[in-house]
């Protein structure tokens, strides 16, 4: 009995039919397309969380100068693959709201570099605990092994 005729998903070498991997593609694309969704969802609800008037590209602008790794707008439009002006609109709000401070780089006087205030760190601190706290309920249900192969997986996929 031939490989095709034991397995009808299967070609003439018995490798997997360009349907199966196609459906299985297409079946990935969309879990990814929910998964997306779902991860706006939790940046509008942390954004609303931090504050009410907040987008959720500002959250993002926001946990970005919090975490120290942009201290300057220019540092922040690529890691977000957004443009100067919408990343300047935010960051304008976010001073006005009292989320974030420009102040002098003590390394370069002419320049300013952007600081998360107080109030941010604790409003992203809750932000964060209700979302971990959401998806930390669902994976904690993964064995370790799980885990460890869909970290691979993830990483794989975003090279």
């Amino acid at each position: 009995m031939s490989a095709s005729s034991a397995d009808p998903s299967a070609d003439v070498e018995g490798a997997p039919a360009v349907d199966a991997v196609d459906q299985a593609v297409a079946r990935v694309e969309q879990e990814l397309g929910r998964l997306f969704a779902r991860i706006r969802i939790g940046w509008r609800e942390a954004a609303i969380t931090v504050h009410p008037d907040l987008q959720p590209l500002g959250y993002q602008v926001l946990t970005s100068i919090a975490s120290g790794k942009a201290t300057s707008a220019g540092a922040i439009i690529e890691p977000l693959q957004t443009d100067k002006s919408a990343v300047s609109r935010q960051v304008r709000q976010l001073e006005e709201l009292g989320l974030v401070e420009s102040i002098p780089d003590p390394d370069d006087r002419r320049a300013r570099r952007l600081v998360a205030t107080d109030l941010a760190r604790e409003r992203i601190a809750i932000a964060r605990a209700r979302y971990e706290g959401r998806i930390g309920e669902r994976l904690r249900e993964w064995s370790a092994a799980d885990l460890d192969h869909f970290v691979s997986l993830l990483g794989a996929l975003g090279r």
